[in-house]
Parts: structure tokens; sequence; C-alpha cells
């Protein structure tokens, strides 16, 4: 009994022994990525010269872990704190701020792909190599839409990556970062990829890789390599609680960083092709009503007046399904395919309309400069006292309104209470209430206080190129 009862255990292990080989191998193995990439990633230091009073707590340490945190993941100022609003002057001591980041060469001369939020109002910039040797860097150009940037430093034949394909990923892919996540340079993370594709709220240009490796404050602008050991992304955020890594990362397709980097390194600066559309997602009681079997598509919520949309016949209840050649499944997918599009270029958009299929020519325009900028001199002296929902508005002056193509609007100069709740916040423009259009600070004020407590209003809101709908419910 007892050699039988031995055999069978032999028998057993043997067949665990020879498993466990079998398991290990369909693992992937990092090591010669590790070898051949990591040296044309690169540390990057950011020194920022600010003045004692624009700390943003009071006695927070210099440290620059603490502030790559506050910069990318960070806290809201609080009114009566160093630096912000109704802060007292702490004697104007200037000291200097620095914070990390990653980068990776993308050539031998020194060409270096980063985050735009990584070197956002740098002073300095200082890059150092595997090897060891440290040089200044030189800023080429920004895109904070993609938060892409390009930087340069002067050396030659320098180790570079090499450039893959990022539509050939696969849910489920391998795939592995390198960066310096608190400083700690030269750190391989791996995981897979969570999904592709993905659109996030505000980040309408660009397509994310979500993956589910470890990425921490100090990875912003490292690569994401795939298993053939080619970049297929630029490490940018993550969704955190805690500030640290919980497996929602999500990078910027290698192809739309490269596109930015290109015009970057040709003109300086970015042009966009735009519509002049306001959209929303449609939903299934939306396509239902619209006499539509699905839901694919971008439907047109608003058009500009003499924009290249309305130009083009395009009206407001429209579904794009198609644009340039391209399909719009979702209506995320509009800004991406439009903004990739030369300024000036005829294409043409198949659209629904009230259940008939339409080819429109529209001539692409260019989309015009960044959001609107509050700076003192900028805001007129209309400025009031925050309303009933929380919120503290301006008229626009003349060089804002011609930012918005001539709109009427008002300036969000601060934003508390409900407001805020609601998602509403500074440098937001509010274009209309209950679709009626703002004229004027008091007469948006009166409407609101016209309001009972506990009724919704509807708040259309312009927030950079985009427009749309806040809910707030009055208290």
């Amino acid at each position: 009994m007892l050699k039988k009862l031995l055999s069978t255990v032999v028998i057993v292990l043997s067949v665990m022994l020879a498993a466990t080989p079998t398991f290990a191998a369909n693992l992937p193995d990092f090591t010669v990525l590790a070898e051949k990439q990591g040296p044309a990633v690169v540390n990057i230091s950011i020194t920022q010269v600010m003045r004692r009073n624009q700390m943003p707590f009071p006695g927070m340490p210099n440290d620059e872990n603490l502030q790559e945190f506050f910069k990318r993941f960070g806290i809201p100022g609080m009114p009566g704190m160093p630096g912000m609003p109704g802060a007292p002057d702490q004697g104007g001591q200037e000291y200097k701020s620095q914070s990390l980041g990653s980068g990776f060469i993308i050539s031998q001369d020194g060409y270096i792909l980063t985050n735009a939020h990584v070197i956002d109002a740098a002073d300095e910039v200082l890059v150092k190599l595997s090897d060891k040797r440290e040089f200044k860097a030189k800023i080429i150009g920004a895109d904070k839409r993609t938060d892409i940037a390009l930087i340069k430093i002067e050396a030659k034949n320098l180790p570079k990556v090499s450039i893959g394909d990022p539509s050939k990923l696969k849910v489920g892919e391998w795939v592995a970062a390198i960066g310096s996540p608190f400083g700690l340079e030269n750190t391989m993370t791996a995981g897979i990829v969570s999904a592709v594709g993905r659109a996030l709220p505000q980040e309408n240009y660009v397509p994310f890789i979500q993956t589910d490796v470890a990425i921490n404050p100090g990875n912003s602008g490292g690569p994401l390599f795939n298993l053939d050991g080619e970049v297929v992304g630029v490490n940018s955020q993550i969704y955190s609680r805690s500030g640290g890594s919980m497996g929602l990362s999500f990078s910027i397709p290698i192809d739309v960083a490269i596109g930015i980097s290109n015009q970057l390194k040709s003109t300086g600066k970015i042009t966009r092709g735009w519509l002049g559309v306001a959209i929303q997602e449609l939903t299934k009681d939306l396509a239902e009503s619209f006499g539509m079997k699905d839901t694919k598509g971008a439907l047109i919520a608003g058009v500009e007046k003499a924009g290249p949309a309305e130009k083009g016949g395009l009206e407001a209840g429209d579904v794009i399904t198609q644009f340039d050649g391209k399909p719009v499944e979702v209506s995320s997918d509009l800004p991406r395919v439009v903004g990739m599009t030369e300024p000036g270029k005829s294409v043409n958009v198949d659209v629904l309309r009230k259940g008939s299929k339409k080819t429109l020519r529209i001539k692409v325009g260019e989309m015009p400069s960044e959001d609107i900028e509050i700076s003192q001199g900028n805001t007129p002296p209309t400025e009031t006292a925050s309303n009933k929902i929380g919120l503290t508005l301006s008229a626009l002056t003349p060089q804002q309104k011609k930012k918005l193509n001539g709109k009427n609007g008002l300036l969000v100069i601060a934003s508390t209470g409900a407001g805020a709740e609601a998602g509403i916040r500074r440098g937001d423009v509010i274009l209309g209430l209950n679709n009626n259009e703002t004229q004027s600070v008091d007469q948006f004020n009166k409407q609101i206080n016209a309001v009972r407590a506990g009724k919704t209003v509807a708040v259309l809101v312009q927030r950079g190129d985009s427009t749309l709908y806040v809910p707030i419910k009055v208290k």
C-alpha cells in the first residue's frame, strides 16, 4: 500500500515539474528590452525660479517629488494661502522649485520627447543620460492639448528608441515602461494593455492607451514599449486616489506624439483643423428619436456662426458618421480626426439628417488659439461678488471675445458652492442659461436669483474649444 502511494506521489510531482517550464515559457522576458532600450530613456530635471509667496502651502518642503505630485496630480489652491488670492506677501524672496520627469531620445542628434506638463513654466531643463552625462536642454516647443513637448540637447551619436505602430496594439498584450518614478532613474515596470482608443474627459485630441503598468510621479514623459522593444506610447496620466499607481495608467499613442513633434520641430507651433461645432454623445434614446438603428456617429449640438461647418452646410441635429473617409464611431472620434486634418483642406463629410444620408463638402478651418487667460489688466471692471450658485463672473474684453469669434459670454473668475460642485471652474466661459444666451452679468444673476432652491438649471459652458451643458442644482 505504501509503495503504491509513493508511486502515485512521484507521478503527480513529475507532472507538476513537467508543466512548470511550459508556464514559465509563456511569460515575457523583458531583460533584452531593458538592456537595449534603457540607454535611450532620460531623466529630466526642471528648475523654476519662484518667489516665496508663490509657495502653494506654508511650510511645504521644497521637495522635488512633492512638486511633481502637486504639479500633475495636484491639490487645488485655497484662498489665504501663500501664492493664492488674498494671501499675505511673504517678502517676495526668490527660491528654486524643482520637479522631475522622464523622456526618451528620438534622434541621435539629441531630440527628446516628453510631456508638456513636465517642462511647463521651466526656467531650466536638465537632462541626465543613463551613462550619468548631463546636458542643459532647449525647449523646442510644447502642445498642451496633447501634452507633448519636444526638447533638444547638444550631443551626437546618442542611443535612440525604435518607433512602433500603436494601431497594432491589442488588449491583453504585454507592455513595459521605463522612467524615473520618484527620481529612481531607469526603473522598468510592466503590465498589459487594458484598453485602446480610450477617451478621457477634457482630452479630446488623444485616443489614449490604457494599461495597468505601474506609473507614478516622475514617470511622466517616459516611453511605453511593446515586446518588440518599440515605443508605442508616451506615459502621461494616471487615475489615482492616493497619488500613486492604482493600475489605471494612460499613454499618448506614439504616432500622435511624433506628428506633434514634427510640427514643433519645423514651425515651433501646432496648427489643427477646426469645424466650429459643439458635439455630444449619441445615446440610445437620441438615436431612436432620430430614427437611427444604432448609436454610431457624432451628434452636432451646435454650429458656430460663419464657421467652416455652417459654410459647408452642417446643421445642429446632424449626425456625422464619416469624416474625410475616416469612420466616426463615437463623438470623441470627431475632434481627433478633424484636428489631424490640415487647415484649408476640403473634405467629404457623411451625415445623417432626419433619417436621410447626405454627403457635404466642407473646407476645414484652423483652430483658434488656446484657452482664454485671466490676468491683471485683462479683466474689465464688471466683476461682481459670487452669485446664488457660487460663480463670480465678468464680462469679456474685446480681446477675449475675439478668441470666441465674437460670441457673448461671461468669464468665470472664481467658482465655489454649487457651481464648483457641478464642475465649473475658473477660466470657463458661460454662454447661456436654460437655452437663453447670456447678455450681461446682471442679467445672468437675475435669472439665477429667480430660480427656486432645489431646481436644476442647465448652464452652457465653453472650455477651451469644447462646449457642454452643465446641470447645476440651485441651493
